[in-house]
């Protein structure tokens, strides 16, 4: 139900937009209440952008610490980790549609210097069928990490964690596999393919155009100051699913080098760009049909085949950086969760009322213990009863 939408929101204090907004603040306290001192979660700042409203629902609950902190504000930024994949596929995709390669040619065509791998798809690293493990996942690199965690590392230096042969190199997987390095190959290739570097054609094509990213950052190592300086405090709590960063634990992860996260996940923004970033990718100009059908061709979480689409009984799909969930409360939906050393950021696209939920929470907690998914539900049933979605 869409009508309802612009005059609703579009009025400043009508009573029906005021008890909306009251409705979802309540959401983000009790989720505080509730969850802050098992998840160390301080702050969540929410956006929602609906179809012919005339402006986002921005709402904000508590503050950068738990004591004595300043209460958390709409503009300020936040890690979105891997949501920052969608964009690196973007301009593979863009790439594509301007000739210069195709998703179906091998890393052997791109990166020789990785024989191992030289049979893999670009296709396969997007959408993570590719057989090569994360870095991510070597509890030596976390250990090199969590010594010195302003490190800024490289491309080759992460990839070496990995690479078959090498000390420490896991076995391939199998199936559907998360994994990081994919999205670093796909770093090298788009500078290869692109002649220019990646933090460049990032900025060019999505971060500096005219596509409403106001405030979206990319850093390749640490944040300059004055980006630091708007973000959010992020806290790192994951002592069972990470061990070997035990260093970390407890600390505001803020000014420590991205390096490791690079195309990957090293984009700051506010929910309320990633909102505009959401419709632009999915329904707006930024991809030719071609290319947006190969980003929402998915492949199944559970087998790594191919599927139509998810279903209640094979619910997560993903297409290339993007992920796809159906759930018997909101139906199918395109969604992510993007995380970082201490941060959360969820995007949730809503294709057929073309509306957009995204917030982020500044904690990173053990596996476990992570409920954002439930938030997510709880926002969504509030903005249904309110005949928004």
């Amino acid at each position: 139900m869409l009508l309802a939408a612009t005059a609703l929101l579009g009025v400043a204090g009508t009573t029906r937009g005021e008890a909306l907004r009251g409705s979802l603040q309540q959401d983000l306290d009790q989720y505080l209440h509730a969850r802050s001192s098992v998840e160390h979660v301080t702050a969540i700042s929410l956006s929602i952008s609906l179809h012919g409203a005339p402006a986002n629902i921005n709402i904000t609950a508590g503050s950068t610490r738990i004591q004595d902190g300043a209460p958390v504000a709409s503009d300020s930024l936040w890690q979105i980790g891997s949501n920052t994949k969608a964009f690196t596929a973007a301009i593979i995709l863009q790439l594509e549609a301007e000739g210069k390669l195709t998703i179906d040619q091998t890393v052997g065509r791109w990166l020789p210097q990785y024989p191992a791998w030289k049979r893999v798809t670009i296709r396969q690293l997007l959408n993570m069928t590719s057989g090569i493990p994360s870095y991510d996942h070597v509890p030596a690199m976390l250990q090199d990490y969590a010594k010195e965690p302003r490190r800024n590392f490289t491309v080759a230096e992460l990839i070496a964690y990995v690479y078959p042969g090498n000390a420490h190199a896991p076995p391939p997987t199998t199936g559907w596999s998360y994994s990081n390095t994919n999205y670093l190959l796909a770093e090298l290739i788009i500078e290869r393919a692109g002649h220019d570097s990646y933090t460049n054609q990032l900025e060019q094509r999505f971060l500096q155009s005219n596509i409403g990213l106001t405030s979206s950052y990319y850093a390749a190592d640490r944040y300059a100051a004055a980006i630091l300086s708007r973000m959010v405090p992020g806290y790192f709590f994951s002592r069972v699913d990470d061990a070997p960063l035990a260093p970390l634990f407890g600390r505001d992860v803020r000014d420590y080098s991205v390096s490791w996260m690079r195309a990957a996940g090293g984009i700051v923004s506010t929910p309320e760009d990633l909102t505009r970033w959401a419709r632009a990718l999915y329904a707006g100009p930024i991809l030719a049909p071609k290319q947006r059908t190969e980003l929402m061709s998915i492949v199944s979480l559970k087998t790594g085949h191919p599927i139509a689409k998810t279903t209640l009984q094979d619910s997560g799909g993903f297409g290339l950086g993007v992920g796809q969930t159906t759930t018997a409360q909101m139906g199918t939906v395109w969604s992510y969760e993007g995380s970082t050393f201490g941060y959360r950021v969820l995007h949730f696209y809503f294709p057929r009322q073309d509306a957009v939920i995204a917030f982020g929470l500044n904690s990173d907690p053990d596996h476990k213990e992570d409920h954002a998914g439930k938030l997510a539900l709880s926002l969504y049933e509030t903005l249904h009863k309110a005949g928004q979605l």
